[in-house]
Parts: structure tokens; sequence; C-alpha cells
């Protein structure tokens, strides 16, 4: 008993961390607490821990298979008001830093007996369509940008997170390298041994998880507590283009538009009378006539169609004018 205070004396001592301290600040385990309050968060992650511990053979650890899906179940299952705190929970000592590690069962889950090349693992991740999906979203979400406040791509810490969470129980699943508790490193269990003159396209693969300034505020953000879109984003505004205005054929060839023939026509003859203007025998005036005689019951302001009305309107109006003059002949 003794023995063992002072080993865990020596172990906070050694890390500089307060005991007292260390036990109330472990956001990790107080993850986990939460995790088991809620009860399909436990139930899936007592599967996964079950599944991902269950040794096959003394040279088989687990089957790899299952474990993948079953920490993909509860990823994906899981509200992420649970997952992500125990993948991103913030750390002050080793101990903490190591649950955080753990969390995903990585002697099953994350390492094997021997690293293959990245490029080889990227390879067999896009041999599968939902590993090529999860794999292209990390890209495109957790690209370091240099024209944003973050260095994540608008700014969006939680699709980085997301998209990285996305990618566990996949062949091409990261963790974190070690259990320090200030220097976040995370990467898949892969190296660039053996690239030949593909190495610096596999240096580039690599650190994108490595070295990648997003992801590593963007865990740190979360941990803290400020994973906040820190740069207010305004609304963003449409190119309004001009409307495109029809030219308006000219009077002679719009006849397809019975209503504005009309129209323009009346207001000709108009313009035309009010000037106390001879007609002549243009074409203009000539149709304004006959729009006028045609189109205007007399007496009326009502305007018809051509052609339409009783067929006896018009001989009607040939004995009114005849009828006058023969008027005008008798006397």
């Amino acid at each position: 008993m003794i023995l063992a205070n002072a080993f865990c004396l020596f172990f906070f001592l050694g890390t500089g961390a307060d005991p007292v301290v260390s036990a109330k600040s472990n956001h990790c385990l107080d993850a986990a607490k939460a995790c088991n309050l809620n009860d399909n968060c436990k139930k899936l992650r007592s599967s996964y821990i079950s599944i991902c511990n269950r040794e096959i053979s003394p040279t088989e650890r687990c089957n790899r298979r299952k474990c993948h899906k079953a920490l993909r179940q509860f990823f994906d299952r899981v509200p992420s008001e649970f997952t992500y705190r125990m993948l991103f929970c913030s750390c002050q000592d080793l101990a903490c830093a190591e649950r955080r590690r753990q969390t995903i069962l990585p002697s099953c889950s994350y390492e094997d007996k021997e690293k293959p090349n990245c490029l080889d693992l990227r390879g067999v991740c896009r041999t599968d369509h939902l590993c090529r999906s999860r794999l292209a979203d990390f890209h495109a979400n957790c690209r370091a940008s240099y024209h944003t406040v973050t260095s994540c791509p608008a700014d969006n810490y939680q699709a980085c997170l997301g998209s990285y969470a996305g990618m566990i129980g996949f062949d091409m699943t990261p963790n974190y390298v070690d259990s320090s508790p200030t220097g976040i490193v995370v990467s898949p269990w892969c190296n660039c041994r053996g690239s030949g003159n593909m190495e610096e396209e596999c240096e580039k693969f690599l650190r994108d998880f490595t070295e990648n300034p997003c992801l590593r505020n963007a865990i740190q953000a979360f941990g803290n507590g400020t994973d906040v879109n820190v740069s207010p984003k305004g609304p963003s505004f449409q190119a309004t283009q001009t409307p495109r205005v029809e030219k308006t054929p000219s009077l002679p060839d719009d006849l397809s538009d019975s209503t504005g023939l009309g129209t323009s026509v009346i207001t000709t003859c108009t313009s035309v009378q009010e000037q106390g203007l001879k007609a002549n025998n243009s074409k203009e005036l000539s149709m304004c006539f006959t729009e006028l005689t045609t189109n205007i019951i007399p007496g009326s302001n009502k305007v018809i169609k051509p052609n339409s009305g009783p067929s006896r309107a018009r001989p009607s109006a040939a004995l009114t004018v005849l009828s006058v003059l023969m008027l005008k002949l008798a006397l």
C-alpha cells in the first residue's frame, strides 16, 4: 500500500502536476462518465470495447474487421456531444492523454505488427467506396487554409472534426501517435518507407495528418471550449444580373400581339388628330384609319378586334355613308 502511494506520488510529481488538480481536470474521464449516463452511448461503447478486446488466438489479438464495424456504429449512431468529448478532450497530464489515446482501442483498431506504406494504405482505402468518400471529406474539410483565421476552410472547425471522426473504423483509421498532453499529433498507422520516387507525395499525404494546423487547431479549440467561428460571416450576396431587355419589334412586324397593336394604332391616330395634320396615304396612317373605322364602335369608346362581332355591322356602316351622299346630291 505504501509502495503504491509512493508510485502515485512519483507519477504526479514526475509530470509536474498537482494530484488534486489533475483528478479534477481529467476531461477524458468526465467524458467517459457522461457517456455511461446515456443509454445509447453506453450500449454502443460497451459493444465496441468488448469486441475490440476479444482475443481470437495467441497470434491474433482480435477480429479487426468486427472491431472496425463496432467503432463505425458507435461514431455514426451516438451524438457528437458524447463522441467528440471522448475523442477531443483536453488534457493537462499523461494519464488523461493516455485515456484519450485509448478511446478507440488502438491495439486492435489502429496498430498492427508492421506499418504499411501510406500510399499503399491509401490505395486500399480507395478500393472501398465509403472509405474513399470519408477520406475525400477529410481532405476537403481539414485542408490547411492560409486565408482564414483558424487555418480551416471557411473557419469551420466542426466540419473538420466530423470528417476526422468519420474515418475511424476504416483501414485509414487515425489516432494520437503518443500520450503527450500538450503536443497533439495524429496519424494513420503508416509511414513512407519504400515509397521510391513517390516519397514526396507520400510525405505530403502524411503531413495532412501529422502537421495539419486546421486539424490541430480544431482539436485544441474543442477541448478548450472555443470551437466557434472566430470570424463572423456576413451574408453572402449573389451577383445580380442586369435584366435582359428584349427588343420590341416595330409596329408592322408585331402583328401577333393584337392588344399591343390596337393600343399603338389608337395612340398614333390621336396624336395626328391633335396636331391637326393632314393625313396622307402612308402605310401607318392608312392602318390607323382602318383600325379607327373598324375597331371603334361609333358613339362609344369600346374597342373590338378586327373581324369580330356580327357580320351585319359593316353593311350598316356602308348604308349610312350612302344615305349621306344621296342627301347631299338632293340638296
